[in-house]
């Protein structure tokens, strides 16, 4: 199955939580963080503008981002987990 994001909306696949502390200790499943870095699979043509043109996206497929901590609505598509969010809570691309 696909997902096409409307307007100005993105898909993006979660990172991984990390499994341990930076000191070594072992997370159990309860106290991970949900992570706010993930990667774009899917972004809209753009939000609508009242002269009936679409504002230009800023992020595309494949940007790494980091988003905002309890933002979006969580989807699970083939057993894989993704978030969907408007392009208004990304809050940066990461570069490398």
């Amino acid at each position: 199955m696909k997902l096409r994001p409307l307007d100005d909306r993105v898909v993006i696949k979660q990172s991984e939580a990390e499994e341990k502390t930076s000191g070594g200790i072992i997370l159990p499943d309860t106290a991970k963080e949900k992570p706010q870095i993930g990667k774009i699979v899917a972004a809209g043509p753009g939000k609508l503008l009242d002269d009936g043109k679409r504002s230009k996206m800023s992020v595309k497929k494949n940007d790494e981002v980091l988003y905002a901590k309890y933002i979006g609505s969580e989807v699970e598509i083939d057993g894989e987990k993704f978030v969907v969010l408007r392009e208004s809570d990304v809050l940066g691309i990461i570069e490398k």
